[in-house]
């Protein structure tokens, strides 16, 4: 089973040369500790930066630099700097390659719920709603079940939703899944973790074909 960092070096490794990634709050911001060094991402924040780094050391914070989630982080040598309508302008005018999001929920058919719980007080949707109606390519970094352990992947959000029929993928501590049209492909499970551990913990349809080999982190 994987926690958090295990998340995102899986999903660092679906990050290819070139590509221009927005990475939401939450488990996403750390795919940047663990991109390939051998390859060059320039990775965006709609709060509006491009070219964000690793997240500082203690003691070499800069209040100032912040991402989205307003953690301190650091930029890389080019990095740019610019206002929300530019950031904007980026996302909804599709230049994103990958976005790589939160999610409290994720329906079968690619729905995702991550912004609000009802009765909860939240300022808004934020950005994730330009995110999820403008990318091509989403993929969900969570954690498979909740704290009472219930299923996050359902055959239908019961969370009001973000965006709909627009996640690719989903990363979770127990396993890799591609959306397809008939449900979550099983494609990788985390190391330890068994085929049937996968379909306890699913709740939308969960497709198996083959041998599903273990995440090679």
């Amino acid at each position: 089973m994987l926690d958090k960092n295990g998340i995102a070096k899986r999903i660092a490794k679906e990050v290819q040369d070139g590509y221009y990634v927005n990475l939401g709050i939450g488990i996403p911001t750390l795919v940047a500790n663990y991109v390939r060094d051998d390859i060059e991402v320039e990775f965006q924040s709609e709060n509006g930066v491009l070219g964000m780094g690793p997240f500082p050391f203690e003691g070499e914070e800069d209040a100032d630099i912040i991402n989205a989630g307003k953690q301190t982080i650091t930029t890389l040598p080019g990095a740019s700097f610019f206002d929300s309508s530019t950031s904007f302008a980026m996302i909804r005018g599709q230049h994103v390659d990958l976005t790589i999001l939160g999610a409290m929920e994720v329906s079968e058919g690619g729905d995702i719920a991550n912004w609000k719980i009802p009765g909860k007080m939240v300022k808004g949707m934020g950005g994730a709603m330009d995110l999820v109606a403008s990318a091509e390519n989403i993929i969900v970094a969570m954690m498979h079940t909740n704290r009472a352990g219930e299923s996050k992947l359902l055959k239908q959000c019961s969370l009001p939703l973000t965006g709909v029929a627009c996640v690719k993928k989903v990363v979770t501590n127990l396993a890799v899944m591609e959306v397809t049209d008939n449900g979550f492909k099983l494609l990788e499970r985390a190391p330890g973790v068994s085929v049937e551990t996968i379909k306890e913990a699913t709740q939308g349809t969960l497709i198996i074909e083959g041998e599903i080999p273990e995440m090679n982190l």
